[in-house]
């Protein structure tokens, strides 16, 4: 319950009711801690007071980090003492500010929120029909970190430094020496061609080892002839001494 102000028993009832159901609400994604009525269960620090909201957030991790801070208004505490005093503090944490108010109140609060220059991660409006509530998001605020990414995404990055060209390769000349021609008409410094390696002979010329393998067969063909004349002379010789 506010501090500055007491509302009529059948609004602190209504109020009281949309506590319980947003915790319900909120307990899928957080550890959730209720303010209803008169009771202190969970609180906040501000500075070194402690203030205590209507839900307090906390994350479902072992270290219980503060998430966000949930207010509830009615119809009568919907004005400018409940803005600057409760609104402006919870707003300055570091959590998210969630407001809830009725349908009807919904225009005045989001005038005096954009009037005081209060930043309020969402707006909601509730509205009883029967014994269900209903709740409709009205506003929603960017987050912090998620504006400071898409100015840094938004401005122009540095062109980047464009590599200087490489000289070209000049080819050296050759020396005047090697050009010009010499006594036997070939340039200085210039090598002789390799004269071309002859060609490999066919399997029809004949080699040295062939040759050497077909002299025998043409001295057998002779050595009869030969060995005849060797005979007759002796014969002739024996008849002359008769």
């Amino acid at each position: 319950m506010s501090p500055i102000l007491v509302r009529p028993v059948r609004e602190q009832l209504e109020h009281d009711r949309v506590i319980r159901l947003l915790q319900a609400k909120y307990k899928r994604k957080f550890e959730v801690a209720i303010n209803p009525g008169n009771e202190q269960n969970a609180s906040v620090l501000v500075g070194t007071s402690p203030w205590f909201p209507d839900l307090v957030l906390y994350s479902q991790e072992r270290g219980r980090k503060l998430l966000g801070t949930v207010e509830v208004e009615t119809a009568e505490s919907v004005n400018h003492l409940e803005a600057m005093s409760q609104w402006k503090t919870f707003s300055q944490q570091r959590a998210a500010f969630h407001l809830y108010v009725p349908v009807s109140s919904i225009d005045t609060a989001r005038r005096m929120a954009a009037d005081l220059q209060i930043p309020v991660a969402e707006v909601w409006a509730y509205s009883a029909f029967g014994d269900q509530m209903r709740f409709t998001l009205v506003q929603r605020s960017p987050v912090p970190e998620l504006k400071t990414r898409s100015a840094a995404s938004a401005e122009p990055k540095p062109p980047r430094p464009v590599p200087a060209e490489k000289p070209a390769v000049v080819a050296r000349a050759a020396p005047a020496s090697a050009r010009s021609p010499g006594p036997n008409g070939r340039a200085r410094g210039a090598r002789p061609a390799t004269p071309a390696r002859p060609a490999r002979r066919s399997a029809a010329t004949p080699t040295k080892t062939h040759r050497k393998a077909a002299a025998p067969a043409r001295g057998g063909a002779k050595a009869p002839t030969a060995r005849r004349a060797a005979a007759k002379k002796p014969a002739s010789r024996a008849q002359k001494r008769k």
